[in-house]
């Protein structure tokens, strides 16, 4: 990762005092990672100015950076990171929309789209993260790409923004969009409460899924991993029983009644399968590569096992900042490392070491210690 160049833009300010540039995480292509200084161009009416306080790396923005690609979204030119994000307002939207200047806020990434072609219309209307051409914030699917906000200010419209109650940490709070991405892949398993379940993988989105499903009452939790690390997180957050992933036998025995996957992997994709009782549930939130992949499904149909998909979230966001706010939901061991900006590249070195971290943060204001 490059320092961040000299720009004399960075020296203007905004009437308010703002800068006219940011220095940003910008994926250029594969291994070509930078802190660049982006200019800020001038907010439209219903566009807010976050000065983003933490975000959190996900395995996109790994991708992006290792690959030049996320499954299909290929970088076809420089694109700033970052979809996790929570900040302070600087400056409300101009038409008055959304949290005012001063208000905690977190983000929600998501601009549903309408679709093209003669019937733009199918997909359920209460469902928008399934609506076509939907883009999120730092993705290459679409192009021009949509740029994120790993960025020290970044112009975002304020529908987007959601406040946060008093008194939650900033630092918690960076978790809320991985964790209403686990809370929107339980809800599509059902009522939880006095169930067993299994967590299988435990990165960031497992052991939230793990938190999620402690909060909404299931009566054991069994989670699985190949790593340590991953595990102890799982136990943390509410973890009744933890297996290493190599050991198949006990795994299927496990019969869970709702089995969350989250590895990404047919491996995991198996495991699943064979741990979930006759009759089950097996969501699928971990996304697996693109194409073909070898799948249980003969012992799938014969146990009428119910395979679920899970792709992001909707309105489950405000559902996970209330549960932060009155400490139903507990996250906190997830996050494992905060790394200043300036030590950007380590952490996302770190944060490609599955065994050895959890939920790794960028923390953007300059001088606060991590």
């Amino acid at each position: 990762m490059h320092a961040v160049p000299d720009a004399p833009a960075a020296g203007r300010r905004y009437p308010s005092g703002l800068p006219a540039a940011s220095p940003a995480v910008v994926a250029h292509a594969a291994g070509d990672l930078r802190i660049d200084n982006i200019p800020l161009p001038s907010p439209a009416p219903d566009q807010a100015v976050v000065e983003i306080a933490y975000g959190g790396i996900c395995g996109s923005d790994l991708h992006y950076w290792l690959h030049g690609a996320a499954g299909e979204s290929v970088l076809k030119a420089p694109m700033v990171l970052g979809h996790e994000i929570v900040g302070v307002v600087v400056r409300a939207a101009a038409d008055g929309a959304g949290p005012p200047e001063g208000a905690a806020v977190a983000v929600h990434p998501a601009t549903p789209g309408p679709g093209a072609g003669p019937d733009p219309a199918r997909y359920p209307h209460d469902r928008p993260n399934l609506s076509p051409d939907c883009t999120y914030l730092g993705s290459a699917a679409r192009y021009p790409h949509t740029d994120g906000a790993f960025s020290r200010y970044a112009i975002l419209p304020s529908r987007m923004l959601r406040a946060l109650p008093p008194g939650l940490d900033l630092k918690t709070a960076a978790l809320i969009e991985p964790a209403s991405v686990a809370w929107h892949a339980v809800s599509r398993a059902g009522d939880i409460r006095g169930k067993t379940a299994l967590v299988v993988g435990c990165g960031p989105i497992g052991a939230l899924a793990v938190a999620v499903l402690k909060r909404a009452g299931a009566a054991r939790i069994v989670a699985t991993d190949l790593h340590r690390k991953p595990l102890e997180i799982a136990q943390a957050v509410g973890a009744d029983e933890v297996l290493e992933a190599t050991d198949s036998e006990a795994l299927a025995e496990v019969q869970a009644d709702v089995v969350i996957e989250s590895s990404g992997s047919h491996h995991g994709l198996a495991t699943a399968i064979k741990g979930t009782v006759r009759g089950g549930k097996v969501v699928m939130v971990g996304l697996l590569p693109s194409g073909p992949q070898p799948v249980l499904i003969s012992l799938a149909i014969t146990r009428e096992l119910e395979l679920l998909g899970s792709f992001r979230f909707n309105d489950e966001i405000d559902d996970v900042i209330s549960a932060l706010g009155d400490g139903s939901l507990f996250v906190d061991p997830v996050i494992t490392h905060v790394f200043p900006l300036e030590r950007g590249l380590e952490a996302f070195e770190t944060a490609r070491n599955s065994a050895g971290s959890g939920k790794v943060l960028l923390d953007f204001a300059p001088g606060r210690p991590s």
